[in-house]
């Protein structure tokens, strides 16, 4: 397995910028009736850390996460990196082109 690092094009500096989970999201609770600490820690997915990324980057999230699906899986690497899992180096070769194509040089991948 092949994992990448994917950058995309920040819309206000426009060098390559990525999505990095820092912390767990946290989901607190609050009672009408009475006083609740209650709070659950929940990871985020690489979608939906790639979908943060909106009104960040120059593109449409959504569309980055379509071709990506095509030729592999999002996910979150341990120190929060938002990376592209592929099966093989052919994978990762056709999912460049396929980037390229869609995006020209606005999303791209990193090891």
């Amino acid at each position: 397995m092949i994992r990448l690092r994917l950058f995309g094009r920040s819309r206000l500096y426009h060098d390559p910028l990525a999505p990095v989970l820092k912390a767990p999201a946290q989901v607190g609770w609050q009672a009408w009736f009475r006083e609740t600490e209650q709070v659950a820690a929940q990871p985020l997915t690489g979608r939906e850390l790639l979908m943060r990324a909106r009104g960040e980057w120059t593109v449409e999230p959504e569309e980055v996460a379509q071709v990506v699906a095509r030729h592999g899986s999002l996910a979150v690497g341990p120190a929060g990196e938002l990376l592209v899992e592929l099966r093989d180096q052919t994978a990762a070769l056709a999912l460049a082109q396929a980037l390229s194509l869609s995006f020209g040089e606005e999303v791209l991948l990193a090891p």
